[in-house]
């Protein structure tokens, strides 16, 4: 019974992995083991089962149990080795070959070519491992196998070559194998032995690659030999064995006959190889023959470069006593031998104890750059190199005592020997030195070497000068000697001697050369100021070496002291880039970029400099070109930039001043950085300061310090500054500036007028202090003349004094003119303050503060220049008292509603812009003084004119301070009526609705007029509704149109309140009273049609909203707000009007700015709805307009979200045309754009950026990036995993991948049922059905599909959307026509079709509708080709209109022609010609139809459905 249990088992096991039921299988396995333990299936089923469920090491146990239990059977070795194959793991890849190894053993008695594989696969191993022997025995296995099995001789012969062309690289190795040399050789016999014909090609090839391995054999020189004379001997003509030879026969120095008749052989057959001069020509060196040996080598080495060729021929020339040339060869030697590799040098017996060689391991260490190694190899050798020549001058000079060389070369001996030797009196070098000059005083050198002696050892320059004038007198070539000479003289100031030399040099100096005298000509002319001459000298010592960076950096200098500022960057650039380490030339370029105003990109090059180490210089043109970027800023109000800039010259300063505490124009820009601070707003003025300069410990951290610290802590900066330099006038300046900011910022906060004082005194002081010092400084006066006139200290005559005196130093002073204006102004003296701001006009028409003055005294006059005055200070620069005058101006001419016809309104409103200009200055202004209401209010009144409701309301919102504005309104009696609505108002922007209720009752009691109760009553209603209380709401707003005196917002109210809560009845009643109450005004009318319109789409009349927009636009043609909703409801309720609406939106635009910029909006909607992209209109279309609707609202999400649209829209019209998109990958782009735009009401933002996220993941469909939409969907799951439309769009993505991974995919069930979960969590989305609809349709589900589209036609209708009705029913009529079309019998699809084409039309017009009824005619009617079918599509083609798509026509016109050739009327001509009129721009339309008619109806009616869906 155990067997029978055990075949069973293993029965269902072998079933399971055949079902790919894996963990069945180990399960079956398992109950085999427990029965039969040792079972081999059993184990070799569990290694494959576990194989598959990737677990590898209970598989290789499994398998390794069952190679145990019978280690002879195939099974178990072939799993091992498919599970070692596929798994990357070492230990399998390490036991792969063990395993191949079994396999041959067993495949060679049962399966030859199975063997053959397992060979091949463990030779591939051996090989990629350079297990070269191993590799061999196996090959040799291989070559044996197909000898027994008698195989073919080619394929043998095959065998062996491909054994060679494998062991080819084994004699590259380092440590060659004798054993797989022995077979390498034993592979090139067997081949050349099988191989036919011989002579051939083939043998050709294989004798050579035999001599080439032999050659790379030393041990193998005889059969290299015998080789060579066998190929010779079968091919005379090949010169490669020749080569190989010759090569032999220099490399081992044998010369004898057989070499000289190889050279001569390979030189009579291969003339201009190289190998043959340089072998005869060495063998004539060693005969004697000196000239035939140039000769011959001189031709060998043309050809190619040898160093023992170049020693020959350097010792033949040596011989013919031609010096120069054997020197230049043995140059040419030793340049190839200084390449020798340094491996090579160390492998020589005794190499150290070999100067020669010494010397050359250490030259090779130079050429590679690695200068430490050569010191060591020279230092650690056993031999003074110096030493060797010693004791060889020293024979020399006592054999030839009158030679005068000889003694200075003994005495240049001594100097090298180094510092000590020279200072050694008791060697002989000063000796040699005045013996040679006294034996040869002709000898310039030695007059040299005495210089340096003196300069160097015996610090006297004057004999050193001596002694190298003289050296240079005696030869003129000696720059070393004549740049000694005029540097002594230089340091000496002997001038004249040293520009003699100089000249003496120049004058003789060829272009290119004298570098040593040009240049320091050039540093002469730059040191005594002649910059032109010096720019010319340094220029001509260029021309000598261009890549000298220390002459650039000299040049650059000239050019910098002659003011040429771009030519000094260039030389200091080139400079650098010779030269990157140095500092100076890269400072150098900086402060001239900060000279040149060029501040970000000197910035960028004092970083680099202060990156590498604290450079004082650098450190303080950072602080200065960040001080100036600060106050650049500060004039554009741009004061937080300002102040971070502000904030890092501080930490440079400072980083300057700890280095260098003692310079006094580091504490006077620190202080000016600081001081600076008082300009901008103080919310904004916190600056991180360290803390040692803040005053605290310097062991703690940088301090965050207010307005008030930091300009505290510029006082103690200036007074540092003044401590080292008492009586420097500007600093006291400055120092007064300072104490006047801080009485200033002192003077804001109340009950401190005490210290604002004590300041102004203080800032009085140091201005008096600074006119002491230097009075004939405008400025000084100027100042002090500002600081008495001020709040605090209203000294004016001492003031009016300061600004005259400031006059009468600098008469061209625009300045103290505008001050001396103000201080007449503020006396009241309006004619002298006219007459002073004048005169500054006229000296500085661009200075601001004087066309202030007048503005001011205008406005005190009463001109009507007031506001052009105002306006013209604003575009001059932004001051603020200017930009709050325009503001106060601007607001007040449009408070003013009854002079708007007026000639004055029109131009000074809307010609100069006015609104526009003014908001922009104004919010400049609330970003400097965050403490002025006004400001504020009148920035959010011109927000609301420019229709930027959010911004107005940011700015009302920016000073609201409504339980203050409750406090004081209960501090009153509270009996009129206005106090208690401001009350009320305020308690309900405070969100204290009770209180706010509660107030508006007690207004309601003291209301005098029905008017006011009808207002009061609104305002309740209104609070009741936002409380939820909805019929309490509607009972106020019932008793307020109850009174006599109704008012049009009450019925407006109770309209919206219908509306919202889709109260049909209620909303028609409340529009109709309002209706009824006549003209109104043109705000009236637009809510009254937006309203009408809203009403009317709830009531599901989707084509009268569009006649009710264009009824009111055509009663108000002037209203660009009409315009405007046109624009707006046309796309959503009647699409296929959407050209009208692109037309209304560009109306809009034209009437208003302000409507323009959302109307541009709404024109791209309709553009898109429209389906016009750029392929159709290159200049009107959808694109464009959103991409100006970008630009002109670059904060609207929507706009973006519009933008992202017609990309799309773009990307689909280039994908079905067959070209390639231009704007792929800005999905993800535009999506993070609207998500940091999203500045609006969060359900509003919440929805455009899920529908901006379908539309990214439908694009990366679209464009086939399955992977990033699928990344994107993750990642948005992974922030928000409770996200039903994201796990939707994932859920579509991986279906699309698995559809698109094979075409004949079939889905599986439970993949189904996750899609259509995923599609019911999303209640509201109609295209969700319609995709899944498609993925039925796919996957042959025609009923599923069925019942999924009659679900979104239901859900349609609940919402009310007829757009997704008509998509709906005309996509089940496209499913149901294909059976139709296809020959499906029956009537079930036929039926389907008539009722969804019915529906369609009940709806409204439907070309669409029209053409699928008619193609279902033609089908049915197959036989006798009705008169019905023939009314059909002529009613397509014939009553053609603007409504009818071109392609609906063409369709219809196809099978109109079809179905008249088959009843063979005479009408065909006629067709035929209508047929080319409709398709004259389509030349491919017969044939294409002829063959796709039905695909083309599809691909329109997708096309059609999808843009209806989507308006």
């Amino acid at each position: 019974m155990s067997n029978k249990e055990v075949k069973a088992a293993l029965k269902s096991a072998r079933e399971a992995i055949k079902n790919k039921e894996f963990k069945e299988a180990l399960k079956h396995c398992k109950t085999v083991l427990k029965l039969e333990k040792n079972n081999y299936n059993a184990w070799v089923f569990i290694g494959l089962a576990a194989s598959e469920l990737e677990q590898p090491d209970q598989s290789q146990s499994a398998y390794k149990k069952a190679v145990e239990l019978e280690p002879d059977q195939l099974l178990a070795w072939q799993g091992l080795a498919n599970l070692y194959e596929k798994t990357d793991q070492w230990d399998f890849k390490v036991d792969l070959p063990n395993v191949y190894q079994k396999l041959v053993e067993l495949y060679a008695s049962s399966d030859r070519n199975k063997c053959y594989e397992v060979i091949k696969k463990l030779s591939d191993i051996y090989l990629s491992d350079k297990e070269y022997l191993k590799l061999a025995k196996v090959w040799l296995q291989l070559i044996h196998l197909k000898e027994e099995q008698a195989v073919d001789k080619k394929e043998l012969l095959q065998l062996w070559r491909q054994m060679t062309q494998q062991f080819s690289d084994c004699l590259n190795e380092e440590e060659q194998d004798s054993e797989v040399t022995q077979h390498l050789i034993t592979a090139f016999e067997k081949a050349m032995v099988l191989i036919d014909p011989v002579p051939g090609e083939e043998h050709r090839k294989i004798s050579t690659d035999y001599v080439k391995c032999l050659s790379k054999l030393p041990q193998e020189k005889a059969k290299m030999k015998e080789a060579c004379e066998a190929m010779l001997s079968v091919y005379p003509t090949q010169s490669y064995p020749l080569e190989v030879l010759c090569s032999h026969y220099l490399k081992t120095d044998i010369l004898n006959e057989d070499a000289v008749s190889c050279f001569s052989r390979l030189q009579d057959l291969a003339p201009n190889n190289g190998l043959g001069h340089l072998g005869l020509g060495t063998i004539a060196l060693r005969e004697g023959r000196y000239e035939d040996a140039i000769k011959d080598l001189g031709q060998g080495l043309k050809k190619m470069s040898c160093s023992t060729g170049w020693y020959s021929l350097a010792e033949a020339q040596f011989k013919m006593h031609r010096y120069s040339e054997s020197a230049t060869s043995c140059s040419q030697g030793m340049f190839s031998l200084l390449y020798i590799s340094i491996n090579d040098l160390t492998t020589v017996p005794d190499a150290e104890k070999d100067p020669v060689l010494v010397a050359l391991k250490g030259r090779a260490y130079l050429n590679k750059g690695q200068i430490d190694q050569a010191l060591k190899v020279f230092s650690t050798s056993s031999i003074t190199l110096l030493a060797l020549p010693l004791g060889s001058f020293l024979k020399a000079a006592s054999q030839s005592p009158d030679c005068g060389e000889y003694h200075f070369l003994l005495g240049r001996l001594y100097w090298d020997m180094g510092e000590e030797t020279r200072k050694d009196r008791i060697k002989p070098f000063l000796f040699c030195l005045f013996k040679a000059a006294k034996l040869d005083p002709h000898l310039g050198c030695v007059f040299r070497y005495l210089g340096h002696y003196y300069r160097e050892v015996a610090k006297d320059c004057g004999r050193a000068r001596g002694c190298y004038k003289k050296a240079f007198d005696l030869n003129s070539e000696d720059a070393e000697s004549g740049a000694a000479s005029v540097d002594i003289s230089m340091e000496q100031d002997d001038m004249d001697t040293a520009l003699e030399t100089l000249q003496s040099v120049t004058v003789k100096a060829t272009p290119g050369s004298a570098k040593w005298a040009w240049i320091r000509r050039g540093l002469y002319y730059l040191k005594v100021g002649e910059h032109q001459q010096a720019i010319a000298d340094l220029q001509a010592a260029l021309r000598a070496d261009p890549e000298d960076w220390v002459c650039w950096e000299c040049l650059g200098e000239a050019y910098l002291n002659r003011r040429s500022f771009t030519a000094a960057l260039k030389a200091f650039g080139k400079a650098h880039q010779l030269q990157p380490s140095s500092i100076y030339s890269v400072y150098q370029a900086a402060a001239i970029k900060q000279t040149l105003g060029r501040h970000k990109e000197a910035i960028a090059e004092y970083l680099q400099i202060t990156a590498q180490q604290d450079y004082v210089p650098a450190l303080k043109g950072l602080g200065e070109c960040q001080l100036s970027l600060a106050k650049s800023l500060m004039e554009d109000c741009r004061d937080g930039g300002a102040v971070d800039l502000l904030q890092q010259a501080i930490q440079n300063l400072f980083r300057a001043v700890e280095l260098r505490p003692d310079l006094s124009c580091l504490w006077k820009l620190l202080g000016d950085a600081c001081t600076a601070v008082s300009i901008v707003s103080p919310n904004r003025a916190n600056i991180l300061v360290p803390a040692p300069l803040a005053g605290f410990s310097p062991n703690t951290q940088s301090h965050m310090l207010n307005q008030a610290q930091t300009l505290k802590v510029g006082e103690r900066c200036y007074a540092h500054a003044l401590k080292l330099m008492s009586e420097v006038p500007s600093l006291w300046y400055d120092l007064g500036l300072n104490f006047y900011r801080q009485a200033c910022l002192s003077g804001t906060a109340e009950g401190d007028w005490s210290s604002q004082s004590l300041l102004l005194e203080k800032a009085q002081q140091c201005l008096k202090k600074a006119i002491m010092l230097g009075s004939e400084n405008h400025s000084y006066w100027n100042a002090l003349g500002v600081i008495s006139m001020n709040k605090g200290l209203e000294n004016f005559a001492l003031a009016q004094h300061c600004f005259i005196k400031s006059i009468q130093v600098e008469s061209n002073n625009v300045v103290a003119w505008t001050n001396l204006g103000a201080l007449y102004f503020k006396r009241d003296n309006i004619e002298l303050a006219h007459e002073a701001f004048k005169i500054a006009q006229s000296l500085e028409p661009l200075y601001v503060n004087c066309w202030i003055g007048q503005a001011l005294i205008a406005e005190r006059v009463g001109s009507y220049d007031t506001m052009d005055l105002f306006r013209h200070t604003t575009e001059l620069s932004t001051h603020m008292e200017g930009v709050k005058g325009y503001a106060y101006w601007v607001c007040s001419t449009l408070l003013d509603k009854s002079n708007r016809d007026s000639e004055l309104y029109r131009y000074n409103i809307v010609q100069m812009n006015a609104i526009s200009a003014a908001q922009v200055a104004l919010s400049k202004y609330t970003e400097r003084i965050q403490s002025d209401p006004d400001a504020f209010v009148m920035l959010g009144y011109l927000n609301e004119h420019l229709q930027l409701k959010r911004q107005a309301l940011q700015a009302y919102q920016r000073y609201r301070q409504w339980e203050e504005a409750a406090q004081v309104y209960n501090s009153t009696p509270l009996q009129e009526l206005s106090d208690l609505g401001g009350l009320a108002l305020a308690y309900c922007r405070a969100g204290l609705i009770p209180e706010s209720i509660s107030a508006y009752e007690r207004a309601l009691a003291v209301a005098s007029n029905e008017k006011e109760k009808a207002y009061i009553l609104t305002a309740l209603a209104m609070l009741q509704q936002q409380q939820g209380n909805l019929d309490s709401a509607k009972t106020l707003l019932f008793k307020c149109s109850m009174l006599k005196e109704p008012i049009p917002e009450s019925l407006l109210c109770l309209c919206a309140l219908g509306l919202v809560h889709r109260d049909v009845t209620l909303a028609a009643a409340a529009l109709s009273e309002l209706l009824k109450q006549g003209s109104a005004s043109a705000s009236v009318v637009e809510q009254q049609c937006l309203l009408t319109c809203t009403l009317l789409a709830l009531q599901g009349n989707y084509s009268a909203v569009q006649r009710e927009a264009s009824r009111a636009v055509h009663s108000n043609p002037g209203n660009p707000s009409l315009w405007a909703l046109l624009s707006r409801v046309v796309p959503q309720y009647y699409p296929r009007k959407a050209n009208g609406g692109a037309v209304a939106g560009h109306v809009a635009c034209l009437s208003s700015m302000t409507q323009g910029k959302r109307a541009l909006l709404y024109s791209g909607v309709n553009q898109l709805a429209s389906g016009r992209h750029s392929r159709e209109d290159t200049k009107r279309n959808a694109l464009k307009t959103m991409q100006r609707a970008v630009l002109l609202c670059p904060d609207d999400p929507a706009t973006w979200a519009g933008l992202m649209a017609a990309c799309h829209t773009e990307n689909t019209s280039c994908y079905l045309s067959g070209s390639v998109p231009s704007r792929q990958c800005l999905e993800q782009i535009l999506m993070s754009v609207v998500s940091e735009k999203g500045d609006i009401e969060r359900p509003l933002a919440q929805a455009l950026e899920g529908w901006v996220l379908q539309q990214a993941v439908t694009g990366l469909m679209l464009g086939g990036q399955l992977e990033q939409a699928e990344a994107l969907c993750t990642q948005v799951l992974n922030v928000s995993a409770e996200h039903p439309a994201v796990m939707l769009s994932l859920r579509q993505v991986q279906c699309q991948r698995l559809l698109l991974a094979n075409d004949d995919t079939v889905l599986p069930d439970s993949a189904l049922e996750q899609l259509n979960n995923a599609v019911i969590m999303n209640p509201s989305n109609i295209g969700a059905w319609h995709w899944l609809a498609e993925v039925y349709r796919s996957q042959g589900l025609l009923v599923q599909a069925v019942m999924a589209y009659r679900q979104s036609l239901q859900l349609s209708s609940q919402l009310g959307l007829h757009n997704s009705q008509v998509a709906s029913l005309l996509r089940l009529a496209l499913l149901a026509l294909k059976p139709c079309m296809a020959g499906v019998p029956g009537n079930d699809w036929k039926d389907l079709v008539l009722e969804a084409t019915t529906e369609v039309l009940k709806l409204g017009t439907c070309p669409v509708a029209l053409l699928f009824q008619a193609l279902l005619q033609y089908e049915t009617k197959m036989a006798a080709r009705s008169v019905e079918t023939r009314r059909l599509l002529e009613r397509l083609v014939y009553v053609y209109s603007q409504d009818f798509p071109v392609t609906v026509v063409q369709v219809a016109s196809w099978y109109l022609l079809k179905h008249l050739h088959t009843k063979d009327d005479q009408e065909l001509l006629n067709v035929s010609t209508e047929l080319h009129r409709l398709s004259i721009n389509n030349t491919g339309f017969l044939e294409y139809h002829n063959q796709h008619s039905l695909i083309l109806c599809k691909i329109f009616i997708l096309q059609y459905v999808v843009r209806k869906s989507k308006s």
